[in-house]
């Protein structure tokens, strides 16, 4: 590595945090989408001053977040250049890939034929079969479910596939094979479903609880992305939240799992601590799915704030060999109809104790030029989809 180069980069993803509608909006049925602008409005002005003194009201300004006169980040946004605004989609599109053919999304539930086939191969009824929030389902099918041994079977806006059952009627052994055989169903062209997810939990009618057993079947990236790259390159690659289940494991070299957002952040302080050469990869889930698809606008505005309340930690820790990253996969305005991701520009930051001030950058054209930036970085090879940014920084 060159002495100009950064030793370790901290990607992190704030989940669902789109700033404003993108350009082909129209396309996905988005007009008029702004996740932080919106909250903002509803909250009556966010309270941000560290995201705001990176800059993040200097790309679109952001009700109660002052623009910065002298923004400590590089900043700009970014759009989407992938046929889709699902959790993979997005995170593959950081990574390096283009994916010209979207995952299959399934609003009014799955079709017949999977359900027929997943019954016949697993001996199990199923219930359920709609797109539906999963604390909401179980306390909805949880005692017929415990009754009758039926597979709940829910979706959401991603391209998920999601089979909930109670601990003590079916065990987790059994559940994990369910799952694997709904993985090797889903992955036929006429489904293609992104993941299937083990949702286990406990208690009884009134008091269901969902247990940290949840497990995650996805598919495999088309192609190598930078993580791979990286990992084959003698690299780290720390993944933290749901980073390895989107990614399925592949350039992975050490996953953390995390229980909330701010279990996240915990989580990436302590990747501070460690000695480490490479990329450390954060998603901060709580803001998509606790309150974006729950178009809770105050429960995401809170939790942005606590977000937020926890990045001087962050900050003070890094040192002038660390690159911070910080953006989003795409939207989910919770003042939106429906309960869908919203096809939006995503917040771009780039922040490293090594820059005296911060400045405007270009929009960027995909979410494939942060794998760009991280390959050329670490000398590995580039990516064919997006461009390196850090030369523009340094």
């Amino acid at each position: 590595m060159k002495k100009s180069d950064f030793k370790r980069v901290f990607l992190l993803v704030m989940d669902s945090v789109g700033i404003g509608e993108a350009p082909d909006a129209e396309l996905f049925g988005d007009e008029g989408a702004d996740t932080l602008g919106h909250i903002a409005e509803k909250m009556n002005g966010l309270n941000m001053p560290t995201l705001g003194k990176l800059g993040l009201s200097n790309i679109h300004e952001v009700k109660g977040i002052e623009k910065a006169d002298q923004p400590n980040a590089y900043y700009t946004k970014m759009k989407e250049a992938s046929k889709g605004k699902d959790t993979m989609t997005g995170h593959w599109e950081i990574m390096g890939l283009n994916i010209s053919t979207p995952f299959r999304v399934f609003p009014d539930g799955f079709p017949e034929l999977l359900i027929q086939e997943l019954q016949a191969k697993t001996g199990r009824s199923i219930i359920g079969n709609k797109p539906a929030s999963g604390t909401e389902i179980i306390e909805e099918l949880g005692e017929t479910h415990m009754k009758t041994g039926a597979l709940i079977v829910y979706t959401s806006a991603d391209s998920v596939l999601q089979i909930a059952a109670h601990e003590e009627v079916i065990s987790l052994e059994e559940l994990y094979k369910i799952c694997e055989v709904a993985r090797e169903i889903t992955m036929a062209d006429e489904f293609k479903v992104g993941r299937v997810i083990a949702r286990p939990f406990v208690g009884e009618p009134g008091g269901f609880k969902r247990t940290p057993n949840r497990h995650d079947y996805a598919l495999k990236p088309f192609d190598r992305t930078v993580m791979s790259e990286l990992k084959d390159g003698g690299f780290d690659v720390l993944a933290i939240g749901k980073i390895a289940d989107i990614f399925d494991g592949e350039g992975v070299t050490k996953s953390l799992r995390t229980v909330s957002n701010m279990d996240g952040m915990d989580k990436l302080l302590e990747t501070i601590e460690i000695d480490f050469t490479g990329l450390s990869f954060l998603n901060l889930v709580d803001f998509d799915a606790l309150y974006g698809h729950r178009r809770d606008p105050e429960g995401y505005g809170r939790a942005l704030e606590e977000f937020d309340a926890r990045m001087p930690e962050v900050l003070e820790k890094l040192t002038e060999d660390d690159l911070l990253i910080i953006t989003a996969d795409h939207g989910n305005d919770p003042v939106h109809h429906g309960t869908d991701h919203t096809r939006e520009y995503v917040p771009l930051l780039v922040y490293s104790k090594r820059f005296e001030t911060g400045k405007e950058l270009p929009v960027r054209d995909t979410f494939a030029d942060i794998g760009a930036a991280v390959a050329a970085n670490f000398h590995v090879k580039m990516p064919s989809f997006g461009k390196n940014f850090l030369g523009d920084i340094k």
